[in-house]
C-alpha cells in the first residue's frame, strides 16, 4: 500500500470533503480516503497498480474539485 498525499482546491464545507471522501472511495483500489478541509488535504492509501496517481486525480476532478500539483 502506498499512501498518497493531495492537495484540492474548491472545497467550501463538509460536504465538499465528503464528495470528495466518495469519490477517492469508488476508486478501485484505495483502501483509505481521509479528507481534510482545514488543510485542503487528501490523504489517500491505496494500490497503486490499482489506483495510480492519475485515478485519484481524475475521481477528484470528475468530482468537481481540482488538484494542486
Amino acid at each position: 500500500m502506498t499512501d498518497t498525499t493531495l492537495h484540492i482546491d474548491g472545497m467550501h464545507c463538509d460536504g465538499c470533503a465528503s464528495s470528495v471522501a466518495r469519490a477517492l472511495k469508488a476508486v478501485p483500489g484505495v483502501d483509505v480516503a481521509d479528507v481534510n478541509l482545514a488543510t485542503g488535504t487528501a490523504t489517500i492509501r491505496h494500490d497503486a497498480t490499482r489506483a495510480p496517481l492519475g485515478s485519484l486525480r481524475t475521481a477528484i476532478e470528475d468530482a468537481g474539485f481540482d488538484v494542486r500539483s
